[in-house]
């Protein structure tokens, strides 16, 4: 049946492969033994019905049992009051009733195997389940010990390459460049406040020579 047939699949599966491929192996994880939960729930579910119905199976063979003596009795009872043709009507009922039994008796074997073979299954699929849960924070633990593992081997790779030494090495280059603008730009600004003053005093001067010359004149 297709659902023992899941069941051995599950069963059969094992963690450590199914984690090696997985692309996100704690997803990985978790589905399995979500899987695994709903398989064992309707596991779980057949056997029960399975169970019930092997009882049924019983009742009914118990009942074609209870037929068989009690036509047998008929039948006794038929052949003591000298009624042969009652007689036998009644042997006639009665092994029509065995055939049912032996019908019945071959079922309740057949379901009996049924239920034993579910209960293995279910039995083998909360071994695998309990094995997948005891496995579970173990296996995401050292995946994620892996990764983070890689984390820092491709950090120190990265810094080992040189790769941050070119960084600071622009940054100082650009700290540099910014201080001689910065510099020059003073520069310029003392240069420009020299050059008014200078300009000031030469106003001054003439504005004195022209003075003089008028104040001559008069």
């Amino acid at each position: 049946m297709a659902l023992l047939e899941r069941v051995a699949t599950l069963v059969r599966a094992n963690l450590n492969d199914l984690i090696d491929k997985a692309e996100h192996p704690e997803v990985m994880i978790k589905q399995v033994i979500l899987d695994m939960e709903n398989q064992l729930l309707q596991v779980k579910t057949q056997v029960a019905i399975a169970i019930a119905d092997q009882h049924l199976l019983e009742k009914k063979q118990k009942e074609n049992e209870d037929k068989i003596s009690e036509w047998n009795r008929k039948a006794e009872l038929a052949v003591s009051k000298n009624q042969d043709d009652l007689a036998r009507v009644a042997i006639e009922r009665s092994l029509q009733y065995k055939q049912l039994v032996a019908s019945f008796s071959q079922q309740v074997a057949d379901q009996k195997l049924q239920v034993e073979l579910l209960k293995g299954a279910l039995n083998n699929l909360q071994q695998k389940l309990d094995e997948a849960v005891s496995k579970s924070q173990m296996l995401i633990a050292q995946h994620r010990r892996v990764r983070g593992l890689a984390k820092a081997t491709d950090a120190h790779a990265k810094a080992g390459n040189g790769g941050n030494d070119v960084t600071f090495s622009r940054l100082e280059r650009k700290v540099l460049r910014s201080e001689a603008v910065g510099q020059a730009k003073s520069e310029l600004i003392a240069e420009d406040d020299l050059a008014q003053r200078m300009a000031r005093l030469e106003k001054e001067d003439e504005i004195n020579r022209i003075l003089s010359q008028l104040k001559a004149k008069k």
